[in-house]
C-alpha cells in the first residue's frame, strides 16, 4: 500500500479501533512529533470518529481508512499535507455481511461509517486532499481493485488511476518518469485512464528494468 515504509523512522500506528478506546491526542501528537524530528512519517489507522479526529488533529501523515471521519477536518488534513487512504476494497466484503445482520446500533454505526469513508473521498478529492490507493489487505498486488473504488466513490479516472501510481510515488517520494530513476514501468493495451477495467491486466510489468510479467 502507499504507505509503506520509507525510512526506518516510518510509524504505523492504529489510532482508532472499532470496540476500543482511541489512542489519546496529547500521545499521538508526542508521537508524530517525534517521528518527524528523526525524518520519518506516520500512517494512522483509525475505525473511529475520535480516532480520525485525533490523527487529523496531530498532523498524522496519512489516514488510512478514516472511518466517522468528519468532513469538516478535510480541509485542515489539505493544508498540513495529511493524505486520504480510505481502504475501501478491505472493507466491501464486511458491508455486504452487515447489510446482512438484523438490524441494532452496531450494524447502524459500522454502515455509517461505511458510506462516510465513501463520501469523503469525493469531498476530500475537491478539498485538495491527496487521496491514495492502499488494501491494507492480503493478497498482495490488489491495488487495481482500491483504483476501481475511488473510481466509483466519485474521483475523475486520471486521479483514481494516479492513486495507485504516479501520485503515490510522488507521495513517497519516489521518482517518477525522469532521467537516473528506476524503471519501474507498467504497459497496457488500453488506456487504464479510458478503460480504467484495463488496470488490472497489464501486459507488460518492468522493475527496476527487470521484466516481471
Amino acid at each position: 500500500m502507499p504507505t509503506a515504509a520509507t525510512t526506518m523512522a516510518d510509524a504505523a500506528v492504529s489510532a482508532g479501533i472499532v470496540g476500543s478506546p482511541a489512542v489519546p491526542l496529547d500521545v499521538l501528537k508526542a508521537t508524530v512529533d517525534a517521528v518527524h524530528a528523526v525524518g520519518g512519517r506516520v500512517a494512522v489507522h483509525c475505525q473511529t470518529s475520535e480516532g480520525s479526529r485525533n490523527a487529523v488533529l496531530a498532523g498524522a501523515d496519512s489516514l488510512e481508512h478514516g472511518m466517522h471521519l468528519d468532513p469538516e477536518l478535510l480541509d485542515l488534513m489539505a493544508r498540513q499535507g495529511t493524505a486520504y487512504i480510505p481502504t475501501l476494497s478491505a472493507f466491501a466484503e464486511s458491508a455486504e455481511v452487515w447489510r446482512g445482520r438484523e438490524s441494532s446500533t452496531r450494524r447502524s454505526n459500522w454502515l455509517d461509517g461505511w458510506q462516510g469513508m465513501i463520501d469523503n473521498v469525493r469531498l476530500a478529492h475537491e478539498a485538495g486532499v491527496t487521496v491514495l490507493a492502499g488494501t491494507d489487505t492480503f493478497p498482495c498486488g490488489t491495488v487495481a481493485t482500491e483504483s476501481q473504488w475511488l473510481l466509483r466513490a466519485g474521483i475523475p479516472a486520471e486521479e483514481a488511476l494516479g492513486a495507485a501510481s504516479w501520485t503515490a510515488r510522488d507521495w513517497l517520494g519516489l521518482p517518477g518518469l525522469i532521467d537516473g530513476a528506476p524503471a519501474d514501468l507498467v504497459a497496457y493495451d488500453q488506456d487504464p485512464v479510458a478503460e480504467p477495467a484495463a488496470l488490472g491486466q497489464p501486459k507488460r510489468v518492468i522493475l527496476r528494468g527487470r521484466i516481471v510479467r
